[in-house]
């Protein structure tokens, strides 16, 4: 303790963890090593999530992503690690303990040589993972148009007519599908996690993203980028196939909506009620083409663009009022609709297979 004039008691100031007279430092590893095991619990909780997640690949590029991502990160434990001990070493030492010529040495051989080596080894090892895809002229080309706020999507198999669906991407498992990406409104972002890589939807550019599925199952694709009001509630259902499978379902694909599912009575109102003048339904005299294909619409697993479950009483509910569920879509309301008929269009439209 001191005692300044006046008598009062003045404390002594804490001690910092290290000091002008000392010549080590006190390195608190536990620290290190809890940050670390935070990232890692962090990694495997995102893994969870088995049918949108990069860590769950179930295409050739996701995979080689998730390599290069564990390689990577592997090899960045190993630097810090690395260096983490030359800094203990470093403060550790007494003084003049190494001469001049082997700090010089150390310098050379820890601060150059084998950064250099060990990163150069890293480039050369994962370029060939950046080699996209060789697309072939009989490869599957899917065209994938960004909406506020839904996806248009055109089958453009080799030598076939073009089929066009909505808010469901579905592929054939083993073989090689270019995506040609274009933006309708505004910027978005196209991204199955799973899959591919990410790509952006300009509008008047076209992009190309090449992947190839690798086992089947339903997963899911969402845009990245801030597109309006409802960007967070815009989806859609990727559905990877066997390709025999795929085939089959392409051409039932084509073939116009059943005439059992036209007949109903909910077809009428649909018609009454104007919704032909934004959607198609093949075989019918509904051919408009500002919203999405209704075709083979009760086949979906989802609505709204991957938002809702496909029930009747959530179809009846987006066709009356839209806006409550996607705020800013350009679909109109239809307050004037009673529940009634709008059970019985929801109805028609989920016979729609």
């Amino acid at each position: 303790m001191v005692f300044p004039r006046g008598g009062r008691e003045r404390a002594t100031p804490a001690r910092p963890p290290w000091s002008a007279g000392s010549d080590t430092i006190s390195i608190n590893l536990a620290s290190i090593l809890r940050g670390a095991g935070t990232a890692g619990a962090c990694l495997a909780i995102s893994a969870c999530n088995r049918h949108q997640s990069t860590l769950a690949p179930f295409g050739v590029e996701a995979r080689d992503t998730r390599t290069l991502m564990i390689v990577l990160l592997v090899a960045a434990v190993v630097i810090a690690g690395g260096l983490t001990a030359l800094i203990r070493f470093a403060i550790r030492t007494p003084g003049g303990r190494l001469t001049h010529r082997q700090g010089m040495r150390l310098v050379l051989w820890l601060g150059a040589v084998v950064p250099t080596i060990l990163l150069f080894t890293l480039l050369v090892s994962e370029l060939p993972a950046m080699r996209p895809l060789p697309v072939a002229p009989a490869d599957l080309r899917v065209k994938v148009e960004g909406e506020q706020f839904w996806w248009r999507v055109t089958y453009a198999p080799p030598g076939q007519a073009p089929v066009v669906a909505a808010n469901e991407i579905r592929i054939p498992v083993g073989r090689t599908v270019q995506f040609d990406l274009d933006g309708g409104d505004v910027i978005h972002s196209f991204w199955i996690p799973g899959l591919a890589g990410k790509m952006d939807m300009i509008p008047g550019r076209t992009n190309t993203l090449v992947a190839r599925a690798t086992k089947p199952g339903r997963y899911r694709g969402v845009c990245t980028e801030f597109c309006g009001l409802s960007h967070a509630l815009m989806a859609f259902d990727v559905v990877a196939m066997p390709a025999a499978a795929f085939d089959a379902w392409l051409t039932a694909e084509r073939r116009p909506a059943l005439a059992t599912a036209t007949a109903h009575p909910g077809a009428a109102l649909f018609a009454q009620y104007g919704c032909g003048g934004c959607h198609a339904i093949r075989g019918t005299a509904q051919a408009g083409a500002i919203g999405p294909d209704l075709t083979r619409f009760g086949a979906r697993a989802t609505l709204a663009a991957g938002v809702l479950p496909m029930t009747t009483a959530n179809i009846a509910g987006f066709v009356r009022h839209p806006e409550r569920t996607k705020p800013g879509v350009r679909m109109p309301a239809f307050p004037q609709m009673t529940d009634a008929e709008a059970i019985r269009i929801a109805r028609y439209l989920e016979g729609l297979k």
